[in-house]
Formats: C-alpha cells, structure tokens, sequence
C-alpha cells in the first residue's frame, strides 16, 4: 500500500479509539469492575472503575494494522496471537474470581510459544548485533526459546506496571519509539514498522487521556498482556529483540522485578521447603514501594518512573548514534 494511505492510519486509530473509550459501548455487558488490590495504599480510588477496557483499543489497534500494513501472512498470524493475548486477559478481567498465576503463566507460555514459532516461520531468525546493522543467524531452535522467553518477560512486566494512572501506556510509548528510532539507525526500519509503531502509539494516546489523572477506566490484563506481547514482538520485527534488555529496562525494574520475586519464592518453597524472599525490603511492583514507603502520590510515582524511563531510553538512542557513527569512519 502507498504510504500516503497509509498515513491515514495514525489519525484514523487515534480518533476511532478516542470515540470509544468515551462512548464505551455495552461496557455494562462487555467490561469488568476494577476489584482493587489488597494491602496496597490508594488502590481503593480504582475500585469501581471500568477494567479491561484494552479490549477496545487493542480492537481498533488490530483492525487498522490489518487494514494498512499487509507484510505477507505472518504479520496477519502474529496479529492474531497478539490477540490471543487480549482475550485471554479480558476473560481474567470479567471473572468473578481473579485466575491464580498458574493458569495465567500456562496462557502465557502458549501464547508466547506459538508466536516465536511463528516469527521464526515467517520472518526468520536473524538479529541486529551492535549499532552498526551488522546481523547474525541464530538457530531457529534457540530462537524460539529466547522468543519465548522475551515475550513472557515483556507480558508480565508490563502487566506489573499496570498499578498506577498512566504508567503502563507512558512506558510503553517511550519504548515503541525507542525500538523505531534505534532500528532506524541500524537500519532496520521499514514502512511497516514505522506505520506499526505508530498506530500502537496514536490507541495508547487515546487511552492516556482517559487513564492519566485521575483515571476514568483502566485497560486491565486485556490491554496490558497484548502489549507486553507487541513490545517483545515489535523488538524482535526491527530485528532488534537484545534491545530489549535496556529499552525494557523500566518494566522490568519496576513490573518484572515484582515477578522474579514472586517466582523464586514459590519455586525455593517448592523445591526446598524454605521461601527464599529477595529485597526483603523492596515493596515490588516498585511504584508500590514509592507509594506505600516512601509516601510518594500517584502523579509523583508516575513522573519519576516516567522520567527515569524516557532518561535512561535517551541516553541509549545517544549511545547507538555516536557507535554507529564512529563505526563508519
């Protein structure tokens, strides 16, 4: 398709969500009530409030991808476990009863499974080493395990932020644009992806306005798990998907670390019979620790988790510029 069509799409995904999430049709049949979470400080001023409300944008976010980017079949498979990822989320934000991790982990490794299979099908294994574009093979086999680990990690890390008003969407446009800049400097940016990244960014705009302070509605694992799932996949598309281990870096500081957590708990108690707890005197997902100990607001916790994110993916775009340049001459 032409790119002047498929600038439509931007403008087209802002507006077309921005009207839903104000309309929020059948929400009283279609979306769930935010439960709060126990024992965290200020989670009671959610409690109420539509969830799961990335149903809607995650919907629009499909549909003009697949109206304005066609990149052979395996764009439309890897759309389509993308979406695996929203309803399995949505279905844990209706239920009466929250899912317990197991069954959300065995989701999570299904869905990040078959998408690496996928990808590797489709769009091969190779990756972009360094700043330079220089790319190496990588065993199909071993990719699909690190595939499928980096879509787990970026699933539940994005999940985990998902705590406090405008945080997750915040962070995950700063890392969208960061994998578009910094594959366009190794030279791994195509149409495609441009066009990508940004319909992603312009229904993550339009979610913001309703979910900065003070929220309105929260997106819930329907929005959360299925762009986690683009994040890891959007890095591994630019080619990129090392990348993920610094442009990453925020979720997993704040989100992930409240993960590993929780898992070497439970195996240690499991294998061991002894709970082994690391950061005894971390509150994890981070931004509670922020909240509850340090006594910080939401708007605070937010701007400087948020500044910290946008800092620390600067300085890396800066660091790929000055390598790729230096490696030229």
């Amino acid at each position: 398709m032409p790119i002047f069509f498929q600038s439509f799409s931007i403008p087209l995904a802002f507006v077309a969500c921005f009207i839903l999430l104000k309309l929020l049709p059948g929400k009283n049949r279609i979306l769930g009530k935010d439960r709060g979470k126990k024992f965290v400080i200020g989670s009671e001023i959610n409690k109420g409030k539509p969830t799961g409300v990335g149903i809607y944008f995650i919907v629009v976010f499909l549909l003009v991808s697949l109206s304005y980017i066609y990149d052979g079949f395996g764009m439309i498979l890897m759309l389509l476990t993308m979406a695996g990822a929203m309803v399995s989320g949505y279905l844990d934000d209706i239920a009466s009863t929250p899912w317990n991790e197991y069954k959300k982990g065995a989701l999570d490794l299904i869905v990040a499974f078959i998408g690496s299979v996928f990808f590797v099908v489709f769009y091969g294994s190779d990756v972009s080493i360094g700043f330079n574009g220089n790319s190496i093979y990588i065993h199909p086999a071993i990719y699909i395990l690190l595939g499928s680990i980096l879509i787990i990690v970026s699933i539940n890390s994005t999940n985990a932020t998902d705590g406090v008003d405008g945080l997750s969407g915040s962070l995950s446009i700063a890392s969208i644009l960061t994998i578009m800049i910094v594959s366009a400097i190794t030279g791994n940016c195509t149409a495609n992806g441009f066009f990508l990244g940004f319909i992603m960014i312009a229904v993550l705009s339009a979610y913001l306005m309703f979910n900065i302070f003070p929220s309105k509605m929260m997106m819930g694992d329907a929005g959360s798990r299925s762009i986690g799932f683009f994040i890891a996949f959007y890095a591994m598309y630019m080619k990129i998907p090392f990348a993920y281990l610094v442009i990453g870096l925020p979720f997993m500081l704040d989100g992930g670390l409240s993960v590993l957590k929780i898992t070497i708990g439970r195996v240690s108690n499991k294998l061991f019979h002894k709970k082994v707890i690391i950061l005894k005197k971390v509150l994890t997902p981070v931004h509670d620790h922020l909240k509850q100990v340090k006594g910080f607001s939401a708007r605070k916790t937010w701007i400087i988790l948020t500044t910290s994110a946008v800092v620390v993916d600067v300085a890396y775009i800066i660091l790929c510029l000055i390598v790729n340049l230096i490696s030229k001459y």
